[in-house]
């Protein structure tokens, strides 16, 4: 009965996307982020103020802070929070940065952390240092 329930609250058949204008407008043919399957899945956000579409100019930590507050933003869209996050990728421009990303980055969670991996790469979108993209369960 409980799964039959969760089905017809999340339609497992088709997907819902989630968009709010508190987090930035994808900058292609994506969205925010999708719904399928009582999961959803958060593209990657970076450091791009939704209020002025500029990228945020400052240190790592700062730039976090606001790809947090992005992500933050969509989670309340879809009405859940990061105590639903069960996956995230970490992308930097550079290694060096990880201990400071990693800071601010866990400060967003309450101690049950989801699976994580960290990766650095050659660059990322607008040039900025740090994009992290999450998957929510939508039920706990």
């Amino acid at each position: 009965m409980e799964m039959q329930l969760f089905a017809l609250k999340y339609n497992t058949m088709s997907k819902q996307i989630i968009k709010t204008d508190k987090a930035p407008a994808p900058i292609g043919p994506y969205n925010q982020a999708v719904i399928a399957n009582g999961f959803l899945f958060i593209s990657g956000q970076v450091a791009i103020d939704p209020a002025t579409n500029e990228v945020i100019k400052g240190t790592v930590k700062e730039e976090t802070h606001q790809v947090m507050k992005n992500l933050k933003a969509i989670l309340d869209e879809a009405k859940i929070t990061f105590d639903h996050i069960s996956k995230t990728t970490i992308f930097l421009s550079d290694m060096a940065l990880f201990a400071e990303v990693n800071e601010v980055y866990g400060s967003y969670f309450n101690g049950d952390y989801p699976a994580r991996e960290t990766v650095a790469v050659k660059g990322l979108p607008k040039n900025v240092n740090v994009e992290i993209s999450m998957t929510a369960v939508m039920e706990l």
